[in-house]
């Protein structure tokens, strides 16, 4: 997966974010709550190109077939990006090669600055809806089903509860999971996970229990895992549904 980070800096906007390990209290980057945008190089990114001497040709940096990661140190609805979200858009569209993937908790900022042209949506975006508890979901998944979007999944990250999806699974393509990561990172329990698997089983929606978090509470045991083995040890428990 190719990168895109068109500006930088993001805040809380729930509980979700308390302790986000890219701008919480607790994180190396502490302090950059301010928004910017990106320099013309990383900004115009998906239409660099690149000359190959040896070939004598010019192709594109992000080669075509690509998903691109867009925005993952960031949020892409966030309100001091509004601008620039105007011609990040056009960018997408002119690159309707690649697949533009991005995960936001201010869905309902989606309206803004939409393009006036997004009809029933760009074929090549797909959408993450993030949410933590019950709360988040019962407030924002209404919201994206409801938008014009062709591409949805909900991102369960960081889990801190219990969820029901029930609701809310029709038109979602796959729902990932991921405990909190970090120092003071509130504990993720596998019956959290395995409810939510169970829920997508049954719906037909794809699932990937994607990392265990920092604190993983297990057949009654509280876990401590490193970063570096959280996504390992969610994998090697086996439970995805539709990833390989």
């Amino acid at each position: 997966m190719a990168g895109w980070e068109p500006w930088s800096g993001c805040y809380g906007v729930s509980e979700g974010c308390k302790y986000c390990y890219y701008y919480g209290p607790y994180s190396k980057r502490y302090g950059q709550n301010v928004i910017v945008r990106a320099d013309d190089k990383e900004f115009y990114k998906p239409l660099e190109t690149v000359y190959m001497p040896r070939k004598k040709i010019t192709k594109q940096k992000i080669e075509s077939g690509k998903t691109v990661g867009l925005c993952f140190a960031s949020d892409f609805l966030l309100a001091e990006a509004d601008e620039w979200r105007k011609e990040a858009w056009s960018i997408i569209k002119e690159r309707s090669d690649l697949t533009f993937l991005f995960l936001t908790k201010r869905i309902d900022r989606f309206h803004v600055s939409l393009p006036d042209d997004w009809g029933d949506a760009y074929d090549n975006v797909e959408i993450g809806c993030g949410i933590e508890n019950q709360e988040t979901a019962d407030y924002r998944l209404p919201l994206f089903l409801k938008y014009p979007i062709k591409h949805r999944s909900i991102q369960c990250a960081p889990l801190l509860g219990k969820i029901d999806l029930q609701p809310y699974l029709h038109d979602v393509e796959y729902v990932l999971v991921h405990g909190e990561v970090g120092r003071e990172a509130r504990e993720c329990n596998f019956d959290w996970v395995l409810d939510i698997r169970d829920q997508c089983a049954s719906s037909g929606v794809k699932f990937k229990f994607w990392g265990s978090g920092s604190r993983f509470r297990k057949d009654g045991i509280l876990h401590k895992i490193s970063p570096y083995m959280q996504k390992k040890t969610a994998r090697d428990i086996g439970i995805n549904i539709g990833f390989y």
